[in-house]
């Protein structure tokens, strides 16, 4: 294909739709922040200047001050200037739904931008009111635009009990399609918070929704069946752990999607999720697939030599201590020999006398597992990776040979327009073709990326997901030719 060609025009040679799975619009200031008062008052639109605040105020600090401060340089010029014309088209609704012919997209759901940090605050009576409002704010910008544009609600997560209640109002009330959930859940550590107050800034443990969680968030997954929402995450790890320079901002960025992702990921299969909830889809934004493909593969390495039943090859139990210690003095001399059996020499450090407990004892037991290959379908199933179009490894997704048991990972395109990594919104889909150009994936890998797998995951949860828009009659073509209406059906039948 000619790599010169517009957008439009390799969209109408490919021949089916295309859908952007996460976009982002920028919050335009004089339109939220007006609103926000207007419904939910003063102290509600002061929230989310603040953390806009804050990352200036970090930014006009020297790197001293932020060493000092233990401030991590924060991200600066994130938003593309030069390119004017891609500048407004982020913040305003109508001139993209305009532009999306142009672009090559068919279809787009949309992220926010400031409001990525508005679930994290930590009043709960602020950060409730503000999710609140902001998802009143969002649902009126783009209501006119719902063939062509849907925006996710944002859902804060500290408690199942108040994520179930905003997934309830943003889906059932106002109408929102998509969810992305809010992590990460920075959590004090009690201990910390009881003797040194002061020190709870930096004593702080990462909630990841699964295994060790301070709650129980199988209410939270069950709602989402029952209003028919894939949920997503646009989870990141800057600021703190190995990301936390405060000189390097890229230092920072690099792989912290991937990081926080892989966590979340990893979490919620240990804790078996995805073997009680077989019908919910979650997303995993923004880290591209190759972290995905790495955890699928330690997965399957890990359950093969910590299983139950393998892990009677290193139980010291079975350790044969008389031939042991023939061994030692055979090859180490009586000495050695007499101190081993005299207990003066402990046999090794990990060699420990007393197994864990038994609820301990098996890293998988949540997932229920008996064969190894059942990991691939405990994990592929369930789970789709949100790629920008220009990473080239994607193609590990879908490799043939590249992961065990020929798994293929459900990728997504999220085109991440809005935000520094485009400055052209208009070059996006010809990335994403450039990768079959050099071969790194085929046409119908590249099809499942644009579209066959954004209606796979929206609509495994919600088969009327793109009901009214411009890729109804084409989603419903797909569906009834993929199987995936069956399982669709399966969650309405779930729902009712």
């Amino acid at each position: 294909m000619d790599r010169h060609l517009s957008a439009r025009a390799i969209r109408d040679r490919l021949g089916y739709p295309v859908i952007d799975a996460d976009g982002h619009y920028v919050e335009f200031g004089p339109s939220i922040l007006e609103y926000l008062r207007e419904v939910a008052g003063e102290k509600v639109a002061d929230a989310l200047r603040r953390t806009n605040d804050w990352i200036g105020n970090t930014i006009r600090m020297t790197p001293a001050e932020r060493r000092e401060a233990g401030i991590a340089q924060e991200a600066f010029w994130v938003i593309p200037a030069r390119n004017t014309l891609d500048r407004a088209t982020a913040v305003l609704p109508r001139l993209l739904y305009e532009r999306l012919d142009e672009l090559g997209f068919d279809f787009t759901v949309l992220y926010p931008s400031a409001g990525l940090l508005i679930t994290p605050i930590e009043d709960e009576e602020l950060r409730r009111a503000t999710c609140r409002a902001f998802n009143r704010y969002v649902a009126d910008q783009y209501r006119a635009y719902a063939d062509r544009i849907t925006p996710a609600a944002v859902i804060p997560m500290y408690t199942p009990a108040e994520a179930c209640e905003e997934l309830q109002y943003a889906v059932g009330t106002l109408g929102l399609k998509a969810a992305m959930l809010g992590h990460p859940i920075r959590r004090p550590v009690p201990e910390v918070q009881r003797r040194q107050p002061d020190a709870v800034r930096w004593a702080r443990w990462i909630d990841t929704f699964g295994i060790d969680s301070a709650h129980d968030y199988d209410p939270v997954w069950q709602k989402c069946l029952e209003l028919g929402v894939a949920p997503s995450f646009h989870a990141g790890s800057r600021s703190f752990g190995y990301r936390a320079s405060p000189s390097n901002f890229t230092y920072n960025h690099i792989g912290h999607f991937a990081a926080a992702l892989e966590a979340l990921c990893k979490s919620i299969f240990l804790a078996g999720v995805t073997r009680r909830f077989p019908q919910l889809q979650l997303g995993f934004l923004e880290g591209g697939v190759a972290w995905a493909c790495a955890l699928y593969s330690d997965l399957v390495g890990h359950w093969k030599k910590r299983n139950r039943a393998a892990l009677e090859e290193v139980n010291p139990a079975n350790l044969d201590r008389a031939l042991f210690r023939d061994l030692i003095e055979r090859y180490g001399g009586r000495q050695l020999a007499d101190r081993y059996a005299a207990n003066d020499v402990k046999l090794e450090a990990f060699d420990t006398p007393r197994p864990p407990a038994a609820q301990e004892l098996d890293d998988f037991a949540a997932c229920d597992i008996s064969r190894a290959e059942e990991i691939r379908d405990l994990f592929t199933g369930n789970f789709y990776f949100g790629c920008e179009a220009d990473d080239p490894l994607n193609a590990w997704a879908t490799r043939a040979g590249a992961n065990p048991y020929g798994a293929r990972l459900k990728t997504l395109l999220g085109s991440d327009i809005g935000h520094f990594d485009v400055v052209n919104m208009a070059e996006v889909l010809g990335e994403a073709y450039e990768l079959v150009e050099d071969r790194l994936v085929s046409e119908t890998d590249l099809r499942d990326f644009l579209f066959a797998n954004p209606v796979q995951f929206f609509c495994g949860a919600n088969p009327h997901f793109f009901k009214g828009t411009v890729v109804e009659g084409a989603v419903r073509d797909l569906l009834e030719t993929s199987g995936v209406e069956a399982k669709a059906s399966r969650g309405d039948r779930q729902r009712g």
